[in-house]
């Protein structure tokens, strides 16, 4: 719920702009700008397109099923789900929760190019900022303007995206527009990923991001003709897409909080089990740095498990855990003996 001004009994409410931008709460901004009147992009169109036309070919699916077709979506499922998203995009180059040889970095990083939910460089500026402005008026994707944009709509408007995530950063519109390749992208410089940016991996699937995909789908369509693209490309990436979506929305205005971060994060489990194990939310808003999400035992978190068998066979390090004295600090009720056992 949203949390209301409290003002001094018998005082008048402040007229001042700057008084009363001290006294607004997070969660109450103006009013966005019209969405569906604004002028859109040709970023735009492209993201809306590519995702209609992903949606409209899922309707094909029951008609193409066949079980080799299904194993192969699952299987692409966990490869660009949890170890490309999950693991490499949120909790590796995200939040430098663990640290992994960079072959095997770059390997988990371009399953995640398969996710088709942008390039590493892009995604990652994106939910930086989302943490350091979460639940404002720039957060990127915040559901104090409604669950739809919240969840999705956000993607379609890229001026809005680069003035939250950019702001300073000079123009660089003509050269995005040539790209045809570029997804989910800003037309600014983001300023937040200088650490992506160094590396020529990462700036190479940045300017040829749509290219992977696109092989992607050719070999399946190769392999196995219509039913290993649908349910190899579109019907695997619409799953991973709504999601990895419903922890931007559901699990900021359902479920349950047991940390104080100041913000609408919020633990919900059938999230969790769908976005393996994204959705205990206000956990990772508590403990950002965290590499397990799922603190209790009874919170399923396959990317944590990942991480750990990594750990054991010596391929991560630098593991990092929430410690008990500041779980103790942001917890609403008195902590349980078993968290993180």
């Amino acid at each position: 719920m949203h949390r209301l001004l409290l003002e001094e009994e018998g005082k008048p409410r402040p007229t001042l702009l700057t008084d009363a931008s001290k006294q607004e709460p997070k969660e109450m901004v103006k009013p966005p700008r019209s969405f569906w009147r604004r002028k859109w992009t040709k970023l735009d169109k492209r993201v809306a397109h590519v995702i209609l036309l992903l949606h409209l070919l899922c309707i094909l699916a029951p008609f193409h099923f066949t079980w080799p077709a299904f194993r192969v979506a699952v299987t692409l499922q966990i490869i660009t789900g949890l170890f490309g998203m999950t693991i490499s995009y949120h909790r590796n180059l995200a939040h430098k929760s663990f640290q992994i040889p960079k072959w095997l970095e770059y390997l988990f990083a371009y399953c995640g190019v398969h996710a088709l939910q942008g390039d590493p460089i892009d995604w990652v500026s994106t939910h930086r900022c989302h943490h350091q402005f979460v639940d404002t008026e720039r957060d990127p994707h915040s559901p104090i303007q409604g669950f739809w944009m919240s969840h999705i709509m956000w993607l379609f408007d890229s001026y809005t995206l680069t003035d939250k995530v950019s702001p300073k950063c000079s123009s660089d519109l003509q050269k995005i527009e040539k790209n045809m390749f570029v997804y989910f992208s800003k037309y600014r410089k983001p300023e937040n990923v200088g650490d992506l940016e160094r590396q020529t991996f990462y700036r190479f699937i940045h300017k040829t991001y749509l290219l992977h995909p696109m092989a992607l789908a050719a070999i399946l369509y190769t392999v196995g003709g219509v039913p290993f693209l649908i349910w190899g490309m579109c019907v695997r990436i619409v799953v991973i897409f709504h999601s990895t979506f419903m922890v931007n929305s559901v699990c900021h205005m359902w479920g349950q909080q047991h940390w104080r971060t100041g913000d609408l994060s919020r633990n919900n489990w059938w999230v969790g089990l769908t976005s393996f194990g994204e959705g205990w939310h206000n956990n990772h808003h508590a403990f950002k740095y965290s590499a397990r999400l799922g603190l209790e035992w009874w919170q399923l978190d396959a990317g944590w498990y990942v991480i750990r068998i990594l750990q054991v066979i010596g391929l991560a390090t630098d593991v990092k855990l929430p410690s008990p004295a500041h779980m103790q600090a942001l917890a609403l009720n008195k902590p349980e003996d078993h968290l993180l056992k």
